[in-house]
């Protein structure tokens, strides 16, 4: 059961990404893939307000999600805004993957390049639960991650902003004529993702530390999260994060540490081949 609430664990933070993808996916119909950088960026912010400044516990929460939210506005006006309504699609997909090197850029100039130590909010004594150990901190992760993906996946289904976002995500200039703003919708997609980056900084900074190059292997282990779950699917994205992060770990126990990634990407890879939209994707209709 230990391995079982690790991988939990490690899954919550793939699940994060993916729902950070999802938030603005649904929103403006861009895969932003600087997000896994944003949640690094709050890691660090966390240490800054935990160590540096020596804050409480919810004034370094309120600026890691304040000081994430505007730096994922700053990428939405600088990289994304001027690429919207183009023709080539893939613009922004470049443009995002600009602003993530940008950031790890930052980073490392900022904070250096050695790993920093962010503090629990919790106590670090592990705990026995359903005959396995786990962290307090872990057990906070799992929980608010579940907490957040379940309610973004109603409030994306049974609300009128929810709906009016996968309505511009379907067809921008369709909802736009229905009187949907498009553009604020996409705004404030930003914003929210990048806030919630920034809400669980300290906590995913209290199990993998904060250091600059932590975006790219989260920013993987997320894509494969939303493949697996399917694209635009909030419940899709938080499942497939958990099973991600359970299959990397169950392979490493009992497989070997030099294994885990191998496997993961096999089973990335067969579900690919048997639904290519994931396990939550729904088929796209076009009429031709």
């Amino acid at each position: 059961m230990t391995t079982v609430w690790a991988g939990l664990a490690t899954g919550a933070i793939y699940s994060l990404i993916a729902i950070g993808y999802n938030i603005v996916l649904l929103a403006s119909g861009t895969f932003n893939f600087a997000h896994a950088q944003l949640l690094m960026v709050g890691t660090f912010l966390a240490y800054t307000g935990a160590v540096t400044f020596g804050l409480p516990v919810l004034p370094t929460v309120l600026l890691a999600a304040a000081g994430v939210a505007v730096i994922a506005l700053i990428e939405e006006r600088v990289a994304i805004r001027p690429l919207l309504g183009r023709t080539d699609s893939h613009g922004t997909l470049i443009t995002t993957v600009g602003a993530a090197t940008i950031l790890d850029g930052l980073a490392a100039a900022i904070w250096g390049r050695q790993p920093l130590t962010v503090p629990p909010v919790l106590p670090d004594e592990p705990l026995t639960l359903l005959g396995g150990t786990v962290r307090p901190v872990d057990l906070a992760l799992i929980g608010f991650t579940l907490v957040v993906g379940v309610g973004l996946h109603l409030w994306s289904r049974h609300t009128l902003t929810g709906l009016a976002s996968l309505a511009s995500a379907e067809d921008r200039d369709a909802a736009s004529a229905r009187g949907i703003n498009v553009r604020l919708l996409g705004v404030g997609a930003f914003a929210v993702a990048g806030a919630v980056a920034g809400v669980f900084g300290l906590l995913v900074g209290a199990r993998t530390y904060a250091v600059f190059d932590l975006g790219h292997s989260l920013a993987l282990f997320g894509f494969v999260a939303i493949a697996i779950g399917g694209s635009g699917s909030q419940l899709g994205g938080l499942i497939g994060g958990f099973a991600t992060g359970l299959v990397y770990a169950f392979a490493a126990r009992y497989i070997g540490a030099a294994y885990p990634q191998i496997v993961v990407f096999g089973v990335f890879l067969l579900i690919l081949f048997l639904r290519p939209r994931g396990l939550f994707g729904a088929a796209l209709e076009r009429r031709v």
